[in-house]
């Protein structure tokens, strides 16, 4: 193993665990990992599904057993936004349009990150039955597109339109980007993109960093100082796809 795939490998670990911790499978830090070190967009994109698919399966049996996975509110996000993100996943966007896209992303990552609320708590969780679909499409054509699971999104969404409590939010998120993942990492593999040799050694590491988080999550550990020092990384590395050629 190379000198870059060890320090990719404990970046992933660090991202798993600080995500996991809030209900997030981690994907905008793993591409800013891998863009601080100069991989290749057709490298991103599909081990970043890879690893939210395994992440995002920690935290959705995690906030299942805490009975913070309203599923039948899933449903309506779900239903539009699993062949929008397959549809996006087929999609090969140029590297010019590609970067800034993915840029986009990781700062609203910091911007997710970094804010510590978002207001007063709705009471119960309530997906409208028209903007629902329409907001689980369109997130999910972005999350396939950029090779993220949607979630960086869809929480902020869910608790600033009164639609999920925080909590109900981190769950219905972690579920929602697992589908996504898979519909995502599906439509990247039929447009014939290959998976990284190191990819093992990365999904064992995202996978420690996802149990931590997790776990750390559900006993409700504040690690707010830390989400917003990642912030800074999300916004370096934004500003390194734009700048930087």
């Amino acid at each position: 193993m190379t000198v870059e795939a060890i320090v990719l490998a404990l970046l992933f670990l660090a991202g798993a665990a600080l995500y996991s911790s809030v209900g997030h499978a981690g994907a905008s830090a793993y591409l800013a990992a891998m863009a601080l070190v100069g991989l290749a967009p057709e490298v991103m994109r599909p081990t970043a599904l890879v690893l939210n698919l395994l992440v995002a399966t920690i935290v959705v049996v995690r906030f299942a057993r805490a009975g913070r996975l309203p599923w039948r509110a899933l449903l309506p996000l779900v239903a539009t936004s699993i062949p929008a993100a397959f549809l996006g996943g087929v999609v090969q966007l140029p590297g010019e349009l590609y970067r800034p896209l993915v840029a986009v992303v990781l700062l609203a990552g910091a911007w997710r990150l970094a804010t510590a609320r978002f207001g007063r708590e709705p009471m119960r969780t309530s997906i409208p039955a028209v903007a629902g679909p329409l907001v689980g499409a369109a997130v999910g054509l972005l999350a396939g597109l950029t090779g993220t699971g949607g979630g960086i999104f869809l929480t902020p969404i869910l608790v600033l339109a009164g639609w999920a409590p925080s909590r109900d939010a981190a769950g219905l998120s972690g579920a929602f980007i697992l589908a996504n993942s898979a519909a995502g990492l599906g439509g990247v593999l039929t447009a014939g993109l290959v998976l990284p040799p190191e990819l093992p050694a990365w999904i064992l590491a995202a996978g420690i960093g996802g149990v931590i988080g997790s776990w750390l999550g559900a006993a409700r550990y504040r690690v707010l100082g830390l989400r917003r020092a990642l912030a800074v990384v999300l916004v370096i590395a934004a500003a390194k796809l734009v700048i930087l050629p």
